[in-house]
């Protein structure tokens, strides 16, 4: 098989600190916070309508992490100041 051509686009994972906003969603995983009836909206329990918030809130998160880091530059005018042997991590010195 033939790898794709390269788009000249990175790759891959990068850390922002805008990615910290992504375990904002991961807190509905924590029931106990959410596990009670009142207060009622609408004759909902509260542990019904608070995840349907939480869910608005999880697309909310996703989608201002999505518009700060789509373009983010990648700095091409200085080169790489790293060594064979710093990138190998089996090596001892």
């Amino acid at each position: 098989m033939s790898s794709p051509p390269h788009s000249g686009r990175p790759t891959g994972l990068r850390w922002n600190a805008w990615n910290l906003l992504l375990l904002v969603p991961l807190l509905t995983l924590f029931t106990p916070l959410f596990n009670r009836i009142e207060p009622r909206l609408f004759g909902i329990p509260f542990f019904y309508w608070s995840q349907l918030g939480w869910v608005a809130v999880g697309v909310l998160c996703v989608a201002v992490v999505y518009r700060m880091t789509r373009d983010e530059p990648v700095r091409t005018d200085k080169p790489d100041r790293l060594d064979v042997d710093d990138l190998d991590e089996g090596s001892q010195q």
